[in-house]
């Protein structure tokens, strides 16, 4: 291999992307061109790392599969970092088919773990468990066992298992200070600290107060009934409802929830349901019809009573009801909930991620951007939102390997 490149190489999986462009920003070979790419990458220059990349795809030729699906990985993670969701998984898996049939298995389990951290990025935690659950990283690649560490963690966290997600990040910051990779170490100190910090609000009895991922574990096994507002889910040991697809009646039953033990006027009710500002007897039939589909969907947990004035929850079995909130509701809630993940995000990747629209995004950043909790960077088609101030480079992004010289 040529000299230059393997030093280049060398010094781009140990975080030195300024030393690798020494050596090779003015060759144009599709090694080197691979090479400024991913280095760019790391500086955060995400557009141009991925026009060298692409070009290096390019140049490699259809003979060159290991340096084509090397250059698909590392824009793989380009899309990653850049939060870019509409990149073609179906794309990155043949990649990684790719690198294993021709021997490179850590680049090759580097593109799993890219395609496992998507789609826990995308929520869908029983797909990114099933994918994760055979892929295994060598103690000798510490760097990559960090990440496959760190990505176990993300999904225990986001399952509340804290104890399992302590351990995971444990492993995760020995592998990364064993891989003396600052960006990496960053990232898995930044997850750490989401262990000891506030991730949600507990309402309960008109009080309101912060609670961390151990509390919120503790309360899921405490045999109250948890109103989960942040993922729509109504929790009771051992029993949980969804609702997540039916926000009216999840809107009814988090006003009940959170007047419990009182009742709830039917006037409010409405207001809170239906959004409207005076009830009419329509709305009042309406109510009617929703309160009898929510007591349907809950019936093994609790009661709804018609009162005098409107109605009340009352639980089957559970001693109190509580109901778990997200730190701000609505969809600047929803959007601060992604930010927090500290990497960049435009609005199109925002609104692609909620299923929702790119106005309903922009009103919602521009709320969070005057409360201080959230802002812009760059301007235009280039412009990115964070909800706090980035440090170094792209803290996602893993390395692959030398690469062969033409």
């Amino acid at each position: 291999m040529d000299p230059v490149i393997a030093a280049a190489a060398r010094a781009l999986s140990a975080g030195d992307p300024l030393g690798a462009l020494q050596r090779v920003a003015l060759r144009e070979d599709p090694p080197a061109l691979a090479l400024r790419g991913i280095a760019m990458a790391q500086l955060g220059e995400y557009d141009r790392a991925r026009k060298l990349l692409r070009c290096a795809a390019r140049a490699f030729g259809p003979r060159e599969r290991l340096g084509r699906a090397r250059c698909q990985v590392a824009e793989a993670e380009i899309a990653l970092a850049t939060r870019d969701l509409r990149f073609p998984a179906h794309t990155l898996d043949a990649a990684a088919r790719s690198l294993e049939a021709l021997g490179d298995h850590a680049n090759a389990l580097l593109a799993r773990l890219v395609g496992v951290r998507r789609l826990l990025l995308q929520g869908q935690l029983d797909e990114a468990e099933e994918a994760l659950a055979p892929l295994e990283a060598s103690h000798t690649n510490a760097p990559l066992a960090a990440l496959c560490e760190l990505t176990r963690a993300g999904i225990a966290l986001r399952r509340v298992r804290v104890s399992e997600a302590a351990a995971a990040l444990e492993r995760s910051h020995a592998a990364a200070l064993a891989a003396g990779i600052p960006a990496l170490v960053a990232e898995v100190e930044r997850a750490r600290r989401a262990l000891s910090a506030p991730c949600a609000r507990l309402l309960q009895g008109g009080h309101t107060r912060a609670v961390r991922l151990d509390e919120v574990e503790a309360l899921f096994a405490s045999g109250d009934l948890v109103v989960d507002a942040c993922r729509r889910v109504v929790r009771s040991p051992p029993c949980a409802v969804t609702l997540a697809g039916r926000p009216v009646l999840f809107a009814l039953l988090r006003a009940l929830a959170e007047a419990f033990p009182a009742d709830v006027p039917r006037g409010a009710l409405i207001a809170c349901a239906f959004g409207a500002r005076a009830a009419n007897a329509s709305h009042r039939a309406r109510l009617r019809v929703e309160v009898g589909r929510l007591r349907a969907a809950l019936r093994s947990l609790v009661r709804i009573d018609a009162t005098g004035r409107g109605y009340a929850l009352v639980p089957l079995a559970a001693g109190a009801v509580v109901v778990l909130a997200p730190p701000i509701d609505g969809p600047a809630g929803a959007i601060l909930a992604l930010l927090e993940g500290g990497e960049p995000w435009s609005t199109s990747a925002l609104a692609f991620a909620l299923g929702g629209s790119q106005r309903t995004v922009q009103r919602a950043l521009r709320e969070l951007e005057a409360s201080g909790a959230a802002r812009s960077l760059g301007r235009g088609r280039s412009q990115r939102w964070v909800a706090r101030p980035l440090g170094g480079f792209a803290t996602t992004l893993l390395l692959p390997g030398p690469l062969p010289a033409g």
